[in-house]
């Protein structure tokens, strides 16, 4: 036993403080000199800490190792529950699931599908006639598509029309449910190779293959949707003319990418704007487009009048005679036309005009061409 000096607290004070225990005062290492006669020793607490910082370090490592020493335990208790040939064929199903996610069901694919159903919903919907019968050669004018809308009844033709626009937003509608479910298929056989129970492999493997299957025909019917089909026509579009025999015809939903404005040629100057925009893919015949604009926000019932709506055959414009400094909207879409059923969207762009000088300049006029586009590529 070690022996020192015993110090007493002061008069009055505890014996025991915050954080130190009866043990924690022990006794210095060896006796102190004597006093001399009509001193005393100085009331001094003498504690013995203990660094235990590295105990805890010790003990989170313990701790740690403990944890991965379960985790192998736990992971070689799984392989222990299956007979080796049921763990073979547990990971042959696994590599099997993960190459259909990969092959027919991958993130890429998922994201260029869903790049393509945001063109569908931009796109312009037609009715498209077509001789139901053709034989090569055959030079009869009368299964010419200009002749026979001729023949057909108008009246008809706008009940197929209405047809039209609701099988196009019906299609639009089951692209975007099935579409989901290829996102939400997915998302389950992922959570299925991330999860360590084996069972669904092995016991339920049945239920997984019938998931496989119901997916792959979900995407079947998404490939053919994409593509617009024909109308079913219920009653006769074109009346008998005479003697002449009238062939059968079928209508087709065909469709026309989307018109959308070059931002980066269209710009504004002090008080007009050159407008540019494309077809992603260009067609055969040229186009008529219509063209709106607006002015934003006008302060005065003169200046409400800053709006219109201007025909263009060419895919570029100049609007003059606009107030400076200020915001204008533009819109651009294809022309009305007798075959078009379904338009859901067109395009926009807001352009503000430059600042003008103090006294400002006569306004020119409205509505100048500007010069043709070249031939655009599809990009």
């Amino acid at each position: 036993m070690r022996w020192g000096t015993r110090i007493f607290p002061p008069r009055g004070a505890s014996r025991h403080r915050v954080g130190l225990s009866n043990q924690e005062l022990r006794p210095a290492a060896t006796p102190p000199p004597p006093l001399a006669p009509g001193t005393s020793w100085p009331c001094v607490w003498t504690m013995n800490l203990q660094v235990t910082g590295l105990g805890l370090d010790k003990m989170k490592l313990d701790s740690l190792q403990s944890f991965l020493d379960q985790e192998e335990a736990e992971e070689a208790e799984e392989q222990q529950l299956l007979a080796p040939a049921a763990w073979r064929t547990y990971m042959e199903r696994r590599a099997a699931l993960r190459e259909f996610l990969t092959a027919e069901l991958s993130l890429q694919l998922l994201k260029r599908h869903h790049a393509r159903m945001e063109l569908l919903r931009k796109c312009s919907y037609y009715i498209e006639i077509l001789p139901k019968h053709l034989a090569l050669g055959d030079q009869n004018p009368l299964v010419l598509p200009s002749t026979m809308f001729q023949l057909i009844d108008p009246w008809k033709f706008q009940r197929m029309k209405k047809v039209g626009t609701a099988q196009t937003k019906i299609q639009l509608l089951l692209l975007g449910d099935l579409l989901e479910q290829l996102d939400r298929g997915r998302a389950e056989l992922d959570a299925l190779l991330e999860s360590p129970d084996p069972r669904p492999f092995v016991a339920g493997w049945g239920l997984v293959e019938q998931r496989l299957a119901d997916l792959s025909a979900v995407m079947d019917s998404f490939l053919a949707l994409m593509v617009p089909g024909r109308l079913h026509i219920k009653h006769r579009l074109v009346s008998d003319v005479g003697a002449t025999k009238i062939p059968h015809i079928r209508l087709m939903l065909s469709t026309k990418m989307p018109v959308v404005f070059d931002r980066k040629e269209s710009v504004a100057h002090q008080d007009w704007v050159s407008l540019r925009w494309f077809v992603t893919i260009q067609p055969a015949a040229p186009e008529q487009f219509e063209l709106r604009f607006k002015l934003l926000d006008p302060r005065t019932q003169q200046e409400c009048t800053q709006c219109g709506i201007i025909p263009v055959a060419a895919c570029t414009f100049d609007i003059h005679n606009l107030l400076p400094n200020r915001s204008y909207k533009f819109t651009v879409k294809r022309a009305e036309s007798y075959t078009l059923v379904y338009e859901p969207w067109r395009d926009s762009l807001t352009l503000h005009t430059r600042p003008g000088p103090p006294e400002g300049r006569a306004p020119s006029r409205l509505g100048k061409p500007g010069l043709p586009l070249p031939t655009l590529s599809e990009r």
